[in-house]
């Protein structure tokens, strides 16, 4: 009995240390927004929308000053840990340019509903959520487009796969699977192989999903949806051969590629000729039929 006890006691001293680990490399704490589109003189609206599970999202649509039903729309995801303020300087360059535009707050992010845990699968079904509540707007239904930041890009790969009313995506330093990344976090965290596995196994169990169902990878080849895949080469957060895998992913001539040198991760918008570069690819892939 002895050895028996002990060995639950190993079993569940373990289980806690797995569950520690994760809850502080994944823990997150909801930080609103500090600013809003009436920094650049926008007029927009906060809305609130339903998700999955019965949580709301919180949301700002910010429709063109032309009649919203004649341009195209573009729902806007921020990163892991962000809010939609995130985006300001996305609806500063873009707005202008007649697009109407939805920028919201993932579940357990910003001013949106708390959810347990966020999840790169849960910012799919986000996205899901924003295309559909932008369609009960009176928007062109066939122009809509999807712009996301590192996880909200991976998000959005998975949400144009489910989702045929996404017609392009721009990504910005997405993973191609989310087990790289966190492998690399484990990694830098100096996690031996054994405890990283099992705590994959954790975090899978958690999201309740597996990972191949939801990753990237997995799923642009699948889409209707045509793709701009942007990855900065210094990028240490998620790897540049990330952006790598998720183009060679996708079907040829389904997406364009832009590995821009001396940009890491939250800096690519800073690149000249980006802007040019998002327009471009954005109208001949929304134009109207």
């Amino acid at each position: 009995m002895t050895t028996l006890y002990w060995t639950l006691f190993a079993l569940l001293a373990l289980y806690l240390i797995l569950r520690f680990i994760s809850l502080k490399m994944y823990d997150l704490k909801l930080t609103p927004h500090t600013e809003t589109p009436e920094k650049f003189g926008l007029k927009f609206e906060e809305v609130h929308f339903p998700t999955e599970n019965d949580r709301n999202l919180y949301g700002w649509w910010i429709p063109s000053e032309k009649e919203s039903h004649s341009v195209p729309t573009l729902i806007l995801v921020h990163g892991w840990s962000r809010n939609l303020g995130r985006m300001l300087r996305y609806i500063q360059h873009l707005h202008p340019l007649n697009f109407n535009i939805l920028a919201f707050d993932a579940r357990h992010h910003g001013s949106s509903d708390p959810d347990n845990h966020s999840s790169m699968y849960k910012f799919g079904q986000d996205i899901h959520a924003a295309v559909q509540f932008a369609c009960t707007r009176e928007i062109d239904p066939d122009r809509v487009g999807v712009i996301g930041l590192s996880i909200g890009g991976a998000g959005s790969v998975f949400a144009a796969a489910q989702d045929a009313c996404i017609k392009t995506v721009i990504t910005v330093g997405a993973p191609a699977h989310p087990v790289d990344v966190m492998k690399q976090e484990f990694k830098r965290f100096h996690i031996p192989s054994l405890i990283g596995w099992l705590l994959l196994k954790q975090i899978e169990s958690k999201i309740g999903m597996q990972y191949d169902f939801f990753a990237p990878v997995n799923n642009i080849n699948s889409a209707a949806a045509s793709f701009l895949i942007i990855h900065g080469e210094d990028d240490v957060v998620v790897l540049p051969s990330q952006g790598d895998k998720l183009y060679h992913a996708a079907r040829p001539d389904q997406a364009e590629y832009w590995k821009i040198p001396g940009r890491g991760h939250s800096n690519c918008h800073h690149e000249p000729g980006f802007w040019d570069k998002v327009e471009q690819f954005l109208r001949s892939n929304l134009e109207e039929n």
